[in-house]
């Protein structure tokens, strides 16, 4: 994030060498005590010095998931409660804000396995040349658990910001015979773990071994082909965001489509040409040749220097020539993090930039740089973030910056190289395209055209572009907006079109019917708190639909 923190790249790459350590066995180093005392002081670490994290989490829900593995220690091997302190640092759900695995006296082993998480499934992408018949299979199961119940076990270990960056990062600690069985996949603590895959149209099982490996050769998410690793990728040919990557950044231009196409990959300076010479050089290019568009490829780059963005906003806000709607992209994806997100949102608040790709995976205001927390008794270092990056007002947070062009990348398209992300980008030629659907909806409202409102409402919440896009959320941000002013019968307006383009949502109906309850339509607010109830019969908007309609039978006043 700032000048006194390092990329997530390298984050990675020390869990992938603790990953790579020798294999643990399930005698403990420390006593039950050691580790409760060790819980105790970071539980009071947070209180004392970090309340401001809770945000995502509620200080009564991290004393209570304490409090249970206090009690559970004495009954747990070492890398259990490891696993267990990894599940309440990362219950903040902030990806800067984790457990310390390198140099940690609790050791991981690795499966030499890289799995990636493709639009049509998870896949074999590398592994070791021990597995061939692995590589390219998709993955099924690990253990017999089906590869989604696998997921979802390894969920709570993993600091995830949102869904993006799970889908990034999450693989990794899937990959751990330590941390499958401490979060259930395995029933035992096992050296060798069962895989079933799927290949040209077969089924089958392999059995591969934990060892004392030496880090993959990863490179942003993707394992490098060397003499002891395979992956899946064609070699005969190379993508151009998997171009030079001994290099932070590079531009091409291509000719054919009159465009200049940048790929950074991280917010440093590369040791061969510092940011603002290197932007310096791309926008004289543009300003000086026959190019239409630019596209800026930051989908594998996880972060840095914040500082360093300033050249690449500023340099395209001055080049007119291609800071204008449908001339300007930037890709993103599922690696587009920490001081990147900064650099995307500066994008999205002073250019005319065309998002395309995934999401990215980091909120779009967050906490980010973080301290070093070392416990007392075992050593473990645990990293805990201190500082709010908010480019955005606070209404326009998100759990992330959504494409406005999504397009994700299948198993057959990445091994045959091609690029249906810049693709999309480079044939784009709309010219009556929405950029921002909630600011193009919001205009028609207040001009009073509610049947081209209703009509686009409808269109873009169906249009698969758009697939990313929370239109459920935003429609009830505007609503409460509304709500909140007193314009009751918009507010009312807006929330029923919820319901309308959302009729499976229990907390589309919760927000109806306190809008009606506001209005004083009793009536209709009893019968919709009802359906949100019906929708939602155990879980907290039911919870909160049947507090309401106590509320109302009480005669108190809504507030």
């Amino acid at each position: 994030m700032t000048r006194n923190n390092h990329s997530l790249r390298k984050v990675i790459l020390g869990l992938f060498m603790l990953l790579s350590c020798g294999l643990l066995t399930a005698q403990n180093q420390f006593t039950a005590t050691q580790w409760q005392e060790d819980l105790k002081f970071l539980q009071e670490q947070v209180h004392q010095e970090y309340q401001f994290l809770f945000k995502k989490i509620t200080a009564e829900e991290f004393d209570a998931s304490v409090d249970e593995l206090h009690k559970a220690i004495p009954t747990m091997a070492d890398h259990e409660v490891f696993a267990g302190l990894t599940r309440i640092v990362s219950s903040f759900k902030y990806g800067h804000t984790r457990m310390g695995f390198r140099d940690s006296p609790v050791k991981l082993t690795q499966l030499p396995i890289a799995m990636y998480q493709f639009s049509d499934g998870m896949y074999v992408q590398g592994v070791h040349k021990d597995y061939p018949d692995a590589l390219g299979a998709k993955v099924v199961a690990i253990e017999g658990v089906p590869i989604d119940k696998v997921m979802e076990a390894i969920y709570p270990l993993v600091p995830s910001e949102n869904d993006q960056f799970f889908k990034a990062y999450g693989v990794l600690y899937a990959t751990s015979p330590e941390l499958l069985h401490a979060q259930g996949v395995t029933d035992s603590l096992k050296k060798s773990i069962q895989f079933t895959l799927k290949k040209e149209g077969k089924e089958f099982r392999l059995l591969m071994n934990t060892g004392d490996f030496m880090a993959m050769p990863m490179e942003y998410g993707y394992i490098k082909r060397n003499e002891d690793w395979l992956q899946v990728r064609d070699s005969s040919a190379t993508p151009l965001y998997l171009k030079n990557l001994d290099k932070i950044y590079y531009y091409e231009y291509l000719p054919e489509e009159k465009t200049v196409y940048v790929r950074q990959s991280q917010i440093q300076d590369d040791p061969s040409e510092d940011i603002p010479s290197f932007y310096a050089k791309v926008f004289d290019f543009i300003e000086n040749n026959d190019v239409e568009k630019m596209v800026l490829d930051v989908r594998l780059n996880g972060g840095g220097n914040n500082y360093k963005n300033k050249p690449v906003v500023t340099g395209i806000v001055r080049t007119e020539k291609i800071n204008q709607p449908g001339k300007l992209f930037v890709i993103i994806g599922r690696r587009t993090f920490s001081a990147c997100q900064n650099l995307i949102n500066e994008l999205s608040n002073y250019t005319n930039a065309i998002f395309v790709g995934e999401p990215s995976s980091e909120n779009i205001n967050f906490y980010g740089d973080n301290r070093e927390v070392q416990l007392p008794n075992t050593k473990i270092k645990t990293y805990l973030s201190f500082a709010w990056w908010q480019d955005k007002p606070q209404w326009e947070n998100g759990d992330w910056t959504a494409p406005q062009l999504a397009v994700e990348s299948s198993f057959e398209e990445y091994r045959n190289n091609e690029d249906p992300v810049l693709d999309t980008a480079l044939s784009f030629k709309d010219d009556n395209f929405i950029i921002d659907p909630m600011a193009h909806l919001t205009n028609l409202f207040m001009s009073g055209n509610t049947e081209q409102l209703e009509a686009d409402a409808v269109s873009l919440v169906q249009d698969p572009k758009y697939r990313f896009f929370d239109f459920e959320g935003e429609f009830n941000k505007a609503g409460y907006r509304l709500l909140e002013g007193s314009q009751l019968e918009e507010a009312v307006y807006v929330f029923t079109m919820n319901t309308q383009m959302f009729p499976d949502s229990a907390n589309a109906w919760d927000s109806l019917a306190e809008g009606y309850w506001k209005a004083g339509d009793l009536e209709k607010a009893t019968e919709y708190y009802n359906k949100a109830i019906q929708l939602d019969p155990t879980g907290s908007v039911g919870d909160n639909a049947r507090s309401m309609l106590e509320k109302m039978k009480k005669g108190d006043p809504h507030n």
